[in-house]
């Protein structure tokens, strides 16, 4: 993942640790294996890129936080 603009923080875990986050600026690259359980923080507007080989997916450690899987607002539809 390369950091593209504004501030983006990064941890590695499987729970979210604000005081673990490391905080990457524009021009920064994180490389990390597969499968390893991290958590992220963007600060103010911030844009990614992100890099891979595929196939690949987003794993949710606690599947609540998986925005793709709210309850749809009434007469709406999920993101999917």
């Amino acid at each position: 993942m390369t950091v593209i603009s504004g501030t983006f923080g990064i941890g590695m875990g499987e729970t979210f640790d604000a005081s673990a986050v490391r905080d990457l600026g524009a021009g920064a690259l994180v490389v990390m294996p597969a499968e390893s359980p991290h958590f992220v923080l963007a600060k103010g507007e911030t844009e990614i890129q992100v890099h891979g080989v595929g196939p690949w997916a987003l794993t949710y450690v606690n599947p609540a936080d998986d925005p793709s899987q709210a309850a749809p607002a009434e007469g709406g539809q999920t993101g999917r």
